[in-house]
C-alpha cells in the first residue's frame, strides 16, 4: 500500500477502480477533478465504462453526468464517451468522440463559464451530486488532502456529493504539497471581498479538507496527466507574439503599462505559448500571471527570472516539461500557486489586479464581437472555458489568432460572427499576424477599418464589399441581414468562404 495514504480509517479504504466503480450508478451526477488535461481522475472512469457496457449489453441504461473543473484526458471523457456512458457534460469539453455525440445531439452539453459553475452546483442548480472523484498527491493523517495538478471545482464537488471516491496519484511529485491555496467563499448571502490583491497572496490552507466520512473508496494509481506537446512556433505564431509584444510596448509608450508591472492571462495553446517565449528577450520584468492554467512558457519565464509568481487552478504541460515540474517541483513552489477555479477566475479579483487577458478564437467579426465556441454557429468545438470571466473583467482584454484557417479556406475575420460569446462591448485588442486592432473608445463604424486592416490580404476585398452593401442599409452598427452570413454559407456549401 502507498506511503501517501497516512490516515489510518482511509487506508482500510482502499481498493481496485473496478470495486470503487460500483458506488456508481446510472443516472448519477459525478463531480470530477481535473483542468485543461490536468488533475483528473486515471483508473475510475475507465471501471466506470465497464460496468456502462455491460449494462448496455444487457439492454439497460447506464449514462452518468459530468461534471469537472474544465478538459480532462483520455482516461476520462474518451473513454466514458467510447462507451456511450455520458448524458450531459460541462462546462469544458476537448474529447473529439464527445465532441462528435454532443454535436450529433446524443449527449448533452452546457457551456458554462468556468467561475460559475462552482456555485451553481453549490446552490443545487443541477440537484444532488451523487459522487465526487477526486485524485490528489497524498492523504495526510487528519485525512484532508494534497490536491494534485489541478484544483479546478474539487472543493464545491467535495462538500456537495454524498460519496467521495479518492484516486491518490504516486505518479505526481510529493513536492507539491504547499503550493495550493485552497479558499472556499462564505455562503451566500454573507460574502467578504476575497482579500487577494497582489498575485502572490495567500489566503486559505495548503490542503484541501474534506468530510472522511463520505469517502466511501480510495484507489492508488501511477499515471501521467494528458501533457499534450506544444509545437515549435511557426512563422505565423513568431509574427503574432511580435505584434503581441508591439503592442505591449505602444501600451509603454503612451503610459499605460510599466515594464514591471505586466499581469498577464493566457489561454491555452501553441500561439499563447509563442507569445510567452518572445517575453524571454522582451523588456519586461517581474512578470506575474494570474490566470487559469501554467504552460511551458510560463515555466520558462520563471526559470529565466522574467516572471516572479504565476496564480493558476492548473497546469497545462508538455510532456517534457511536466517531467521538469516534477524535477523541480520544489522550486516551482515558491513561484507558482494553484486555487480553486472559483477563486483564480473571479471576476472581483480579476478587475482588481489590473491584468491583460490574452485569449483565442474562432472567429471575429468587423465589429469586434468574438465567436469562441461554435463552428459556423451551431456545431461546438470546445467551450468558452474562462476567457469569459478574463475577458469580461480585464484590465485590458486582447484576443489572438492566426488571420485564416484550414489552409486558408476560413477567414477568422467575418462580416457577422455567426455566435457571439464576446461582445464588442468586452473585446477591446484583436491581433493577428498582419497587426493589431485597438477597438478601444470607437464606434461600431469606426471598428470595421481596423479589423480589416488584420484580415488576411485575401478576404480584405470580400469584407470591403460587405462594407458597402451594409453601409448603404444603414444604421448604428450597419448590417446587410441578407449577405451578413455570405462567408459562412458558402464555407458549408464549398467547403471555402472564398468566393469562386
Amino acid at each position: 500500500m502507498s506511503d501517501r495514504i497516512l490516515n489510518s480509517e482511509l487506508k482500510n479504504k482502499v481498493m481496485s477502480a473496478e470495486e470503487a466503480a460500483k458506488f456508481v450508478n446510472n443516472g448519477d451526477n459525478v463531480g470530477m477533478s481535473g483542468f485543461t488535461g490536468a488533475g483528473y481522475p486515471k483508473a475510475l472512469p475507465a471501471a466506470i465504462a465497464e460496468n456502462a457496457k455491460a449494462a448496455h449489453e444487457k439492454g439497460e441504461e447506464f449514462k452518468i453526468n459530468v461534471f469537472t473543473g474544465a478538459s480532462t484526458g483520455p482516461e476520462t471523457d474518451a473513454v466514458l464517451s467510447a462507451a456511450e456512458a455520458i448524458n450531459f457534460r460541462t462546462p469544458y469539453n476537448s474529447d473529439k468522440e464527445l465532441r462528435s455525440q454532443i454535436n450529433k445531439g446524443e449527449a448533452f452539453y452546457s457551456d458554462i463559464h468556468l467561475s460559475h459553475l462552482g456555485q451553481q452546483v453549490q446552490q443545487g442548480f443541477f440537484g444532488d451530486m451523487q459522487v465526487a472523484i477526486l485524485e490528489c498527491v497524498k492523504i495526510n493523517e487528519d485525512g484532508s488532502l494534497v490536491p494534485s495538478s489541478a484544483v479546478g471545482n474539487n472543493v464545491e464537488y467535495a462538500a456537495k456529493a454524498d460519496k467521495i471516491i479518492l484516486e491518490v496519484n504516486s505518479w505526481q511529485s510529493l513536492d507539491l504539497e504547499g503550493m495550493h491555496d485552497i479558499y472556499a467563499p462564505e455562503e451566500l448571502w454573507d460574502r467578504t471581498p476575497i482579500q487577494i490583491t497582489k498575485v502572490g497572496n495567500r489566503i486559505g490552507d495548503m490542503y484541501h479538507k474534506i468530510d472522511v466520512s463520505k469517502v466511501v473508496a480510495v484507489v492508488e494509481t501511477d499515471s501521467a496527466d494528458r501533457n499534450s506537446p506544444f509545437t515549435e512556433p511557426d512563422d505565423i505564431s513568431k509574427k503574432i507574439a511580435e505584434n503581441f509584444l508591439q503592442f505591449l510596448e505602444d501600451e509603454v509608450a503612451a503610459g499605460r503599462l510599466t515594464y514591471d508591472n505586466y499581469v498577464m492571462q493566457s489561454g491555452v495553446g501553441n500561439v499563447p505559448n509563442a507569445v510567452m517565449s518572445g517575453l524571454l528577450d522582451s523588456k519586461f520584468e517581474n512578470i506575474t500571471a494570474y490566470t487559469e492554467v501554467i504552460q511551458d512558457g510560463m515555466l520558462d519565464l520563471i526559470d529565466a527570472g522574467k516572471m516572479s509568481m504565476a496564480s493558476a487552478t492548473s497546469f497545462a504541460l508538455s510532456p517534457e516539461a511536466a517531467v521538469r515540474m516534477n524535477e523541480k517541483a520544489d522550486f516551482y513552489n515558491k513561484h507558482i500557486i494553484l486555487r480553486p477555479q472559483a477563486t483564480s477566475n473571479n471576476p472581483e479579483v480579476i478587475r482588481r489586479l489590473g491584468l491583460i487577458a490574452t485569449n483565442g478564437l474562432i472567429e471575429a467579426d468587423i465589429y469586434g464581437n468574438v465567436n469562441s465556441t461554435n463552428v459556423t454557429g451551431v456545431r461546438v468545438m470546445n467551450g468558452i472555458g474562462g476567457s469569459g470571466d478574463f475577458t469580461r473583467n480585464a484590465y485590458i482584454s486582447s484576443f489572438i489568432t492566426p488571420s485564416v484557417a484550414k489552409g486558408g479556406a476560413i477567414s477568422a475575420i467575418v462580416p457577422f460572427a455567426s455566435h457571439i460569446d464576446h461582445t464588442e462591448h468586452d473585446v477591446m485588442v484583436i491581433i493577428t499576424e498582419y497587426g493589431y486592432a485597438d477597438l478601444r473608445g470607437l464606434a461600431p463604424r469606426q471598428r470595421v477599418e481596423k479589423m480589416i486592416s488584420i484580415a488576411h490580404p485575401d478576404y480584405r476585398p470580400q469584407l470591403e464589399e460587405y462594407v458597402e452593401a451594409a453601409n448603404k442599409v444603414g444604421g448604428h452598427t450597419p448590417h446587410d441581414l441578407t449577405k451578413a452570413f455570405d462567408f459562412h454559407n458558402r464555407f458549408n456549401e464549398t467547403g471555402s468562404m472564398r468566393k469562386a
